[in-house]
């Protein structure tokens, strides 16, 4: 039961990783995303960051999303350092996704369910180890 969890977890960890890509295609006008339009603004429109500062956003998108996707097979693989990289990794993400709530309120959900999940983990394994 554990392993089919930890293969769900590192399969949502990179799907959410690929979703970042989203973010970083948009913001660094690298292709056309009809549900996320490039803008240069934040926090609702109320912060322009330009047209450098929006590339620089975008950039940290990708590393979002390399985060997530060498985490998800980190692991995967049972790599002792995954958990303290994904709660890096999960804090930069809901600082880029809750910058952009109008469009990315879903990946703050996310973020809080994976910090939670990170918290409760211990809990969750014992009970599921009995």
């Amino acid at each position: 039961m554990l392993k089919i969890m930890l293969i769900i977890a590192s399969i949502v960890l990179f799907l959410h990783g690929l979703i970042h890509l989203m973010g970083t295609f948009a913001y660094m006008k690298l292709g056309v995303i009809q549900q996320l339009p490039y803008k240069t603004t934040v926090l609702g429109n109320r912060w322009d960051l330009g047209a450098g500062g929006i590339a620089v956003y975008g950039a940290l998108w990708a590393v979002a999303a390399i985060g997530f996707m060498v985490v998800a097979v980190a692991l995967f693989l049972g790599w002792s350092w995954s958990q303290p990289v994904l709660v890096g990794v999960t804090l930069l993400s809901l600082t880029l996704t809750a910058l952009d709530w109008d469009v990315a309120f879903a990946g703050v959900i996310l973020n809080f369910a994976i910090l939670a999940l990170i918290w409760l983990g211990p809990r969750i394994t014992s009970w599921f180890a009995r």
